[in-house]
């Protein structure tokens, strides 16, 4: 099976092998993800590669795409996840995003949605693309909003993964990326 991956300015992004579990087992207990996403119930290796097996390669393989394994370019240092997710509690696809702290704070988050959101409206045809962010979650709002996603509403609690309110955040393809955006992310098929 091809695997496509995704190029941005810095970034490599390809879809996640069971051979990503211990960057897993890192990411789902680092405290930023415990405190906006939550427990995932990962804390073996074992653990990561379920939950790899059972998410994003069982989502890739139902759908095309899915989160990504977001390296450097520079030295292939892992730094976090993105993708396209399709969740049954939410009517479109879904931009979701995690990094490690080694990962923040240097625009890594920004350039890799950017790239997501113009794969879905270039290269996968979606029209409407949304995200979700924990009220708390000042750093994903803004970076949500960097990239052309504007607030829509407020999620009730339960009705979105982590079971508090969230803030729903949507984009579309008429609407189009800010003109600052760089054009849509290479594609590969390794």
């Amino acid at each position: 099976m091809s695997r496509p991956t995704l190029h941005s300015a810095r970034l490599d992004m390809r879809p996640f092998s069971e051979d990503d579990a211990a960057f897993i087992l890192d990411l789902v207990n680092d405290a930023d993800w415990l405190r906006f996403i939550g427990d995932k119930n990962v804390h073996s290796l074992d653990d990561a590669r379920r939950y790899l097996r059972d998410g994003p390669i069982a989502m890739h393989a139902r759908h095309g795409h899915g989160l990504c394994r977001v390296e450097r370019r520079s030295d292939g240092q892992v730094l976090g996840m993105c993708g396209l997710i399709k969740r049954d509690t939410l009517d479109d696809v879904d931009l979701g995003f995690a990094f490690l702290p080694q990962g923040r704070g240097q625009g890594y988050a920004r350039e890799a949605a950017a790239a997501m959101l113009a794969h879905g409206f270039a290269s996968l045809g979606l029209k409407r693309i949304v995200a979700i962010t924990n009220l708390d979650n000042q750093a994903s709002a803004r970076v949500l909003e960097a990239v052309g996603m504007r607030f829509e509403r407020l999620l009730a609690a339960g009705s979105a993964p982590g079971e508090m309110p969230s803030r729903l955040f949507s984009a579309t393809r008429a609407a189009g990326l800010p003109q600052r955006e760089p054009p849509p992310p290479q594609q590969d098929r390794t």
